[in-house]
């Protein structure tokens, strides 16, 4: 049997619309499907008698598991890379841009509605070069096509669907499109839309060049940011706070109205603000939101961790795909949360997140993985938003008893009718002392029942099929997952935690970081796409973490060996800033310089924390002044739009404070520090850093790139706390109570009004 004859039993069923047959490209499908072995099954409904795909596409080569979603629709597509344009460019065909990622309810919709659609898809292969992108893998390319929907929109989203040249110029765009005419209310469907593009494209071909050049030039205006001219002070603090006060949702928490992002309220920025004024009102928006949200059906009252946002105004009713970067920063607000209020609601949330994502999201190498999905499989096989997180009274029965379910009814909120397609999302109204009150049991009895019960639920639940895992590791996420284990671990005693951060920090320097440089995205043994901003800034800030909480000076010394490529690749040397790519980098129709939060922090702000933070360990003023240059590239947008800048904020409260430099010093093979630890814990200082050494050998090589440890000895073989403020120590102690009242001193935000870097 022949090598074509062969292709022709198995992959070679070309696409519609698309007659010929590219066997060279044939030979790679074939192969890729023999390595993946017989217990691969194509996602599509476009099946042969064999229960294999009629159609096969280039995303059958890829290792992101969204473009794999996409290998087998009718739509031939190509992922990113010149060969596309090539293409484009010889056929004079416009490009589709396709940008989602794998665990978007919405880009699933799409998906079946026009991309698995005969009709849609053979117009598409007959009229455009199709090119499906995962945003996770590609933020370069996602950053620049989103600027562009929303300056062409005004809104943006995913799916995105954005039409370019073969320039790589966009010239329309938008987000999800429903497949026809009147189809969910929409006058003009994607099947009309794409007929209307081609028509213009051919018959208005100028317009589209001025449409498309004149976009581009727009975009490279808008993704860097017009240079200030000073320092931000402390004013923008004021500023960006009172903005914060107008949108408060003074009922539910968060920000006014629907949907409820976590990300828009920066609570860690109101407990900073309130750690510096007292201002009770800051405290209390930053705990009821906090509050708010565990009780909503945004937490996932079973099995821990956060869905991605909810879409009505009381977190009552989730968009339910679960992302690791959304858990790590709840993790570090809650974790906060704790340590301003003492509450331990807050702490358990801590705990139940972490225990989420070391049970379900940790590779077995310790790196973590992406997210999971939205949608889930019903008891009737159909596929289904949220059915594996909702309930109804008779599974509560059938699994608790009828009197512990009718218990746990009232605390959960399940009625018969349910408030979510006809089952319940659990979420809490009352408190446990509340129910138990109300049930005249004690409340450790009641909450002891509460416990059994989110066991037997999860156990029940782990029984159906689970949501689709997107196993992608990425650096930037892993480096936030990283940051929340560590820093829990340090601050609530936990060396566990400790640990899950070491093994994934090793995870990725094993397997992401290679000749000195750092690779984005981890899958099936393979490391891909150079490493953004974000992996950069996000690894060294867990790095930093994992250095105060483990002590090895491993981990600050990659830090900054990391941070030495940043500044060679990444950093703008002229005008301050980073840019999310390097300049080595795939050169793309314009270079961002991202200072915007959006679900993600920006980069820059983290890479400015980070430089401030070296600037505490080494004194070296090289890291201050690049830290004020980068401030100063972004400060006109703090004046006009400081809301976009939370994150940033928080660095610029760093700086304006006096951050403590607090170094603790054990004897030699002795681990004693543990009581000033907790006092640590127990104290919110989040400007700050901390050593931690023991005599030895370690503390004689730390002290060559922290000059702070010259000298700094134990007195008389006991645990010996410094702690200094720009470069001047107090004198050491050697008792946690001697050690508390130095960590509790706060210079007021009243102080530094005036105040410059």
């Amino acid at each position: 049997m022949t090598m074509e004859k062969k292709q022709t039993d198995t992959i070679t069923h070309s696409h519609p619309g698309i007659p010929q047959i590219d066997y060279n490209l044939n030979e790679h499908l074939e192969n890729m499907k023999i390595e993946k072995g017989a217990s691969y099954k194509p996602r599509t409904k476009h099946l042969d008698k064999n229960g294999w795909a009629l159609y096969t596409n280039r995303l059958f080569l890829e290792s992101s598991p969204y473009l794999l979603q996409h290998a087998h629709n009718p739509v031939n597509w190509y992922p990113w890379g010149n060969t596309a344009f090539k293409i484009a460019k010889e056929k004079g065909l416009p490009i589709l841009l396709s940008i989602g990622y794998s665990t978007c309810h919405w880009c699933h919709v799409m998906e079946e509605e026009s991309f698995e659609d005969l009709e849609i898809a053979t117009y598409i292969n007959e009229n455009f070069i199709a090119i499906k992108i995962d945003r996770e893998e590609r933020p370069d390319v996602d950053a620049v096509y989103m600027s562009a929907v929303q300056a062409i929109t005004g809104r943006g989203g995913w799916p995105m669907t954005v039409w370019l040249t073969p320039d790589r110029n966009p010239f329309y765009g938008g987000t999800y499109f429903p497949a026809r005419d009147k189809d969910r209310g929409v006058s003009i469907g994607f099947l009309t839309l794409l007929q209307k593009i081609k028509e213009s494209y051919v018959q208005k071909p100028a317009l589209i060049h001025q449409t498309s050049m004149e976009l581009t030039k727009n975009l490279q205006k808008m993704l860097v940011p017009e240079k200030g001219e000073k320092v931000p002070d402390a004013a923008a603090l004021w500023m960006v706070i009172s903005q914060i006060k107008i949108r408060y949702d003074n009922i539910n928490g968060g920000v006014t109205g629907a949907p409820k992002f976590p990300s828009t309220m920066p609570v860690r920025l109101l407990l900073r603000h309130y750690r510096r004024t007292l201002d009770e009102q800051t405290l209390e928006m930053a705990k009821q939101t906090l509050v708010k949200m565990s009780h909503g059906g945004i937490y996932d009252q079973v099995g821990g961790g956060f869905h991605r946002y909810a879409t009505d105004e009381k977190w009552l009713v989730p968009h339910f795909e679960k992302m690791l970067y959304d858990n790590a920063l709840l993790v570090m607000a809650y974790l906060e949360g704790f340590q301003v209020t003492g509450d331990h609601t807050l702490k358990r949330i801590v705990d139940e997140t972490l225990s989420y994502v070391k049970r379900d999201m940790t590779a077995p190498g310790g790196g973590f993985y992406c997210a999971t999905d939205a949608d889930s499989l019903t008891s009737d096989g159909e596929n289904e938003e949220g059915y594996y997180f909702t309930w109804n009274l008779g599974e509560l029965e059938a699994i608790l008893g009828k009197e512990t379910a009718t218990r746990m009814a009232l605390y959960f909120n399940v009625s018969k009718s349910g408030n979510f397609e006809g089952r319940n999302i659990l979420n809490i109204t009352k408190s446990a002392k509340t129910i138990a009150d109300d049930l005249g049991i004690p409340e450790k009895v009641f909450e002891q029942l509460l416990l059994d019960t989110k066991s037997k639920l999860y156990a029940q639940r782990n029984k159906q099929k689970k949501p689709l895992r997107d196993e992608k590791i990425l650096t930037a996420w892993n480096g936030l997952m990283i940051s929340a284990f560590a820093r829990s671990g340090l601050l609530l005693g936990n060396g566990e935690y400790i640990q899950i951060a070491k093994k994934a920090a090793l995870f990725i320097l094993d397997n992401l970081y290679i000749n000195g440089e750092l690779f984005r995205s981890y899958k099936d043994g393979r490391a891909s796409h150079r490493a953004y901003l974000n992996d950069y800034a996000f690894f060294i800030a867990a790095l930093i973490d994992l250095f105060e909480a483990d002590s090895d000076p491993f981990w600050f010394q990659t830090a900054l060996a990391l941070d030495t490529y940043l500044t060679r690749h990444f950093e703008d040397t002229v005008d301050g800033g980073f840019f999310m790519t390097a300049d080595n980098h795939e050169a793309m129709i314009a270079r961002e310089k991202p200072g915007y939060d959006g679900a993600l922090p920006s980069g820059n702000a983290i890479a400015i924390m980070n430089l401030l933070r070296f600037y505490e360990f080494t004194t070296i003023d090289t890291y201050r002044k690049r830290a004020v240059a980068s401030f100063i590239a972004f400060s006109r947008i703090f004046e006009s739009n400081p809301l976009a800048l939370t994150e940033m904020m928080m660095a610029l409260d760093f700086s304006l404070d006096t951050p403590k430099a607090i170094v603790i010093v054990s004897p030699s093979g002795r681990q004693e520090s543990n009581p000033f630890l907790k006092e640590l814990g127990n104290t919110y200082l989040p400007n700050r850093v901390l050593i931690q050494v023991e005599e030895g050998e370690k503390a004689k090589e730390l002290a060559r790139i922290i000059p702070i440890l010259t000298g700094k000895t134990t007195i008389g073989g006991k645990v010996t706390a410094y702690v200094c403020e720009r470069g001047i120590c107090l004198l050491p102690v050697h008792t946690p109570d001697d050690f508390a009242p130095l960590i509790k001193r706060v210079d007021t935000l009243e102080k530094t009004i005036k105040k410059r870097i």
